[in-house]
């Protein structure tokens, strides 16, 4: 008897037959499904070169409908593919309030008078502790730092504990520090998430600094601020 399922693809149901009747058609988040299942199904290497072929068969479709369902998940899809991954973000936390800041002065922030002149046309600087959640590959990953907020620009400091932030630290300080990347490697393989090579950590840490902040963050601290002054 014969495994008509070997790579464990989902299960979906199909809306019909396209134009031609050559290929299913499926629905959209379906399409998504099957478009992050070339990515994310582990397949040994000497079996690369089935994988495609045995997925077009197992849902009836063709490249066409490959080309079509990379642009419904580029178009739709809430997370990214980046290589063998997915990554996502979820929700943000702010886990204390506002903390005024008190900014050095030096001798070069005074007028002539040896009065500071930062008093009126600088504006106030506050920390805020925070928390934005991620998924790679739906594992939660937290990613926890420290965000400092003056007039209209920002910055952010990020912690040095969690999985995340340990590949953050990584991918900063730029070096192939091989024996650095295994200990990530068996962090991530103790999450049953795959190894990842220097340019998927990278591309990672681009993703995770794109999409710290989202506008949903930008209005409560904006009602934060306005409180505060």
């Amino acid at each position: 008897m014969t495994n008509d399922n070997p790579y464990d693809f989902l299960p979906l149901q199909p809306t019909g037959r396209n134009e031609t009747d050559t290929a299913n058609t499926y629905a959209p988040e379906d399409m998504i499904k099957i478009y992050e299942q070339q990515f994310l199904i582990p397949v040994p290497e000497e079996q690369l070169t089935e994988f495609l072929p045995a997925l077009k068969s197992f849902y009836d479709i063709d490249n066409h409908t490959l080309d079509v369902s990379a642009i419904i998940f580029e178009a739709i899809a809430d997370a990214s593919i980046i290589y063998n991954h997915k990554i996502k973000a979820g929700r943000y936390q702010l886990l204390e309030g506002l903390v005024k800041e008190e900014l050095e002065r030096g001798e070069d922030d005074k007028n002539d008078s040896g009065v500071d002149r930062n008093d009126s046309e600088e504006a106030q600087a506050y920390t805020l502790e925070c928390k934005r959640t991620f998924f790679i590959n739906d594992i939660e990953m937290p990613y926890y730092f420290n965000l400092f907020i003056q007039g209209d620009s920002y910055s952010t400091l990020t912690k040095q504990d969690t999985l995340l932030e340990q590949m953050y630290w990584f991918a900063s300080d730029g070096t192939d520090d091989n024996e650095r990347l295994g200990t990530i490697n068996a962090q991530l393989a103790d999450l049953g998430i795959r190894a990842m090579d220097l340019a998927t950590i990278y591309q990672i840490v681009d993703y995770v600094e794109d999409h710290i902040i989202d506008d949903a963050m930008i209005e409560t601290l904006n009602k934060l601020l306005d409180d505060a002054e």
